[in-house]
């Protein structure tokens, strides 16, 4: 992705999308708007998806965006996580949102790594008049202070069903909604493992409710190591009741023999890349 962004086409048939977004509009009705101009006075966003809607589950893990993934992220790191998963809903007479990258949840602090992949989800079709999302192509490797001209800017106009791709170093944002109707998209996001999550998955999504998901969507969640001794907690029980130290996949019930941190391809990349460092 030269530019930083691709849209792909008709990920979801126009029947699949309505029934994500059908699934998901009794949290999304009772969501409040913003309360600044950068969230929106007239745009919601609403969370927690992978405990809410088993159809954003599957859609969490879609091979298409996972390899993307696999090949922007996994050079930085042991694995990714799902840094986050709203619905954000640009309603009638919402302004632009100000142009930003979303790295910068971080600050500015992160140099040289491309730290997340994005992706928006179409629920509605996406068009220039009620907010289509906001894009500067190549705008990757741009300064932090760079200011995009308006000739810079295009729009990510799509079907509903198709998802804009685009990594957390393109400068971007909401469109503004002329329309009089409702776009919305569903923002899901996967970060480096050894960052901080934008939404807290493990609140978002506790133990009760991710212990009934499958292994690869729990690791997603951020339930398991972010490398060899990224992330392993002490159980607060009785002593001697359980191991001292887990891994975070312990509070869900999966129990591994070995290694009570990481497993032995973690702990042997940790000691490839101090070699190399």
């Amino acid at each position: 992705m030269a530019d930083g962004a691709v849209i792909l086409d008709g990920v979801l048939t126009p029947a699949e999308a309505d029934a994500v977004r059908a699934e998901l509009d009794p949290w999304v009705q009772a969501t409040s708007p913003g309360r600044d101009g950068f969230t929106g006075f007239r745009t919601t966003r609403t969370g927690a998806l992978a405990a809410r809607s088993p159809l954003c589950r599957d859609l969490i893990r879609n091979p298409q965006v996972l390899a993307q993934c696999d090949r922007l992220l996994l050079p930085s790191c042991e694995r990714y996580q799902l840094h986050l998963g709203q619905v954000i809903r640009i309603m009638p007479g919402e302004k632009a949102q100000s142009l930003h990258k979303d790295r910068w949840a971080w600050g500015t602090h992160l140099k040289g790594v491309e730290p997340q992949l994005n992706t928006i989800w179409a629920l509605t079709d996406f068009t220039r008049e009620n907010g289509a999302t906001r894009v500067v192509p190549g705008s990757t490797g741009w300064p932090d202070d760079r200011r995009a001209d308006p000739s810079e800017v295009t729009q990510a106009v799509m079907t509903r069903g198709s998802v804009l791709v685009y990594t957390g170093s393109v400068v971007h944002s909401g469109g503004a909604n002329d329309s009089d109707s409702d776009r919305v998209g569903l923002n899901i996001t996967y970060a480096l493992g050894w960052l901080r999550q934008e939404e807290n998955q493990y609140l978002a999504c506790p133990p009760e409710i991710a212990r009934t998901f499958d292994p690869e969507l729990q690791d997603l969640l951020g339930y398991a190591m972010g490398s060899y001794a990224l992330g392993y907690f002490s159980p607060p029980t009785a002593p001697g009741a359980d191991p001292e130290v887990v891994p975070p996949n312990y509070a869900l019930g999966r129990r591994s023999a070995g290694s009570t941190l990481g497993s032995a391809e973690d702990r042997a990349a940790l000691s490839e890349d101090v070699a190399q460092g």
